[in-house]
């Protein structure tokens, strides 16, 4: 059983009924560099770090499905690219497998009306946002780091999830969190960074610090906040907590030079 403070939830979600969480790296069953509730491998590790082994990966998902009562769904994942590309699981085509799905699926985003899945998002500095109808009956889960938010993976995830309403909401009626990121003081980014930001609209995303070198500071919640108002989201809700600044709460990639697990943001339809 997760202690009471390893999950962190949105109260917009919570009163819709929408089962979902942001997991902390607290009372999972992995050790090492990715104690303890840790849901995934970086792409590579010194030769003297092992790899968290998937049946304990899969152990902590069991945890976390058990903790949202949603133990008897699938729980879908992509294979996440920091790209602008959503996948849609609609409830109409249910697909046999296993209960946890890997996925080779290539995308940063997905849109479910399932009742039977949850869907998660896997992260460790970038931002997780969970989404969801005003009925609770279609959610998405979206990975965003600063090459997703300039690439537009938050407005396509947000698009998707409405035109799978079908006309039954309207964007301004889409709840959505944004779960914790890393923040803008352990953010300092280089010149192309910032015209990136700069391109997308988000200017105001970006602090400068240093002139003549061009550097800055990111503010990766901030650019997503911006951009799901830009598109009409009114009930926006960002938790706010620096994952590099907390060691003992949150894994994070820049902090730990890439030696460190992965937090996911998982949510699924109400039932």
């Amino acid at each position: 059983m997760l202690p009471a403070d390893a999950l962190l939830t949105d109260p917009a979600l919570i009163r819709l009924g929408v089962p979902h969480a942001f997991t902390t790296r607290l009372g999972g069953l992995s050790t090492g560099p990715f104690t303890s509730l840790n849901f995934g491998n970086p792409a590579e590790l010194p030769p003297e770090v092992q790899r968290d082994p998937k049946p304990t990966i899969e152990a902590n998902f069991a945890l976390v499905a058990r903790a949202l009562r949603a133990e008897r769904r699938r729980i879908i994942q992509v294979h996440q690219v920091h790209g602008p590309d959503v996948l849609v699981l609609r409830r109409d085509s249910p697909s046999p497998g296993p209960a946890i799905v890997w996925g080779d699926h290539k995308a940063d985003a997905l849109v479910t009306d399932d009742p039977g899945l949850l869907v998660a998002v896997r992260v460790a500095d970038c931002a997780p946002i969970l989404m969801s109808s005003p009925d609770g009956r279609i959610v998405a889960a979206v990975h965003a780091g600063w090459r997703g938010v300039v690439a537009g993976v938050v407005p396509h995830a947000l698009r998707a999830l409405v035109e799978l309403g079908a006309g039954a909401f309207t964007v301004d009626q889409v709840a959505a969190a944004v779960g914790p990121c890393i923040g803008p003081h352990a953010f300092e980014v280089g010149p192309e960074v910032v015209r990136a930001f700069d391109g997308a609209g988000l200017a105001d995303a970006v602090t400068l610090r240093d002139a003549a070198t061009g550097k800055a500071h990111a503010h990766l919640a901030d650019a997503v906040r911006l951009q799901l108002e830009h598109a009409g989201v009114r009930g926006v809700h960002v938790l706010g907590r620096c994952t590099a600044a907390h060691p003992d709460l949150f894994f994070s990639h820049r902090r730990d030079r890439g030696v460190t697990g992965r937090m996911v943001g998982v949510i699924g339809p109400r039932g």
